[in-house]
Parts: C-alpha cells; structure tokens; sequence
C-alpha cells in the first residue's frame, strides 16, 4: 500500500489552486484530500472490473458474493473454481473472462505488481495496459490506489467532470476529450486534482446524508 506524504499532497493542492478555480475552490473547502490508498493486489484489479459500467449498488452486491464464494479473491482460487458458480454471482462472461485473464497473467509473472509499483507512472500504465481485462480506467485507479502515483489520471470519469463543472459554476459538463486536455495543465499533479474533486463531492454527500462514492 503506498500513498504520498501529507506534506506532498498539500504541496501539489496549493500548486493547483494556482492552475484552476475550480481546484482551488474545492481546496479551499475540503482542504488536504485524503488519498484513497488499497494493497496492491489482483483482488483490487478484480474489484475494479466488476465495477466497471453498473450502479455503485449493484456493483456492491456483485462484489459482496464474489467475495463470499471464493473466501479470499486470489489469482489461484479465481483459476481454480467453478467458473459457473463464479459467473453466477452475477458476472458477466465478458467480467468474468477478464477477471481470469488479468489472473493467467499475475500467477504466471506477465504482470508482475511490485514492479508495476516501482515503475514510473507511464511504464506501469504500459504494462498493465498489455494485459487483456485492463483498460485505461482501471489501470489509472490502480496506479492512484495502489501504487500513488501522483500524476495517473482515470480519464473519462464522469463524477470528476460533473465536480469540475459545479466547482467552477460552468453550466456544461465538458465532454470527455476535452477534459483530458484540461487535465494536461494539472501534470505533474493530475491525481492529486482527481483526489481533490472527489473529496468534494464525497463532503457534498455527507451533508445529503448520502454514503460516499
């Protein structure tokens, strides 16, 4: 599990503020984002596909009985079990062929975590990317949780655009494109901005009395 020092991260917010508004405001209102740090493991890879595209709800309740089949979600066990009882806990055959995929490579040293880890961010985006089950969203979230690396952006999240927007009182959402090119500004510090924008929404849901994305 790795994550940036505190004193990083407030380095990087004040930087920020400095680049947008809408950044600024959210530091301005949360202060220093806490980082969302994970073990850097295939079970957090799993979890992240079987998340892709549903409901946060959903998702949960798909995770909750995975997890319960398999006791421990292990490249071995994934590989080792009845792949119709897996897929029956609501998996599709596409989620569940990834998820066997991304754990053929780990147990046979293709993707190899702590070096993915060590690497820099571009190197580990590279590998993980060349493993079939990983894309761009899911390799992005490992490196912020896993590896935290300050500068891995989840492109295309849709919760970061709509926090941007309201943060800097625009009336559209930006489309995905140029989002991205409005990120390119945030380098070297681009999940330091994902981490501010989701701190805000998740302090903006607390006071809803809503459970944090």
């Amino acid at each position: 599990m790795t994550a940036p020092s505190q004193a990083a991260i407030r380095a990087a917010c004040e930087a920020l503020s400095e680049i947008d508004p809408a950044l600024a405001r959210a530091y301005e209102l949360i202060g220093v984002p806490v980082w969302r740090a994970h073990e850097a493991s295939y079970a957090l890879l799993a979890r992240t596909v079987v998340y892709q595209l549903v409901s946060t709800r959903a998702a949960d309740a798909i995770w909750g009985r995975v997890e319960a089949f398999l006791g421990q979600v292990t490249p071995e066990r994934v590989l080792g079990c009845d792949q119709e009882a897996l897929r029956a806990c609501g998996l599709s055959r596409p989620k569940l062929s990834h998820l066997n995929t991304i754990a053929a490579a780990i147990a046979e040293g293709v993707l190899d975590l702590p070096r993915v880890q060590a690497a820099d961010v571009d190197a580990a985006r590279a590998e993980l990317l060349a493993v079939k089950g990983i894309g761009p969203w899911t390799a992005d979230l490992f490196l912020l949780y896993a590896a935290g690396k300050m500068d891995a952006f989840p492109h295309g999240d849709a919760a970061l655009m709509e926090a941007h927007r309201r943060l800097g009182g625009y009336e559209t959402r930006m489309e995905n494109k140029a989002f991205t090119r409005l990120a390119e500004a945030w380098r070297p510090h681009r999940g330091v901005a994902a981490h501010l924008l989701w701190g805000w929404v998740n302090a903006e849901r607390a006071k809803a009395g809503i459970p944090p994305a």
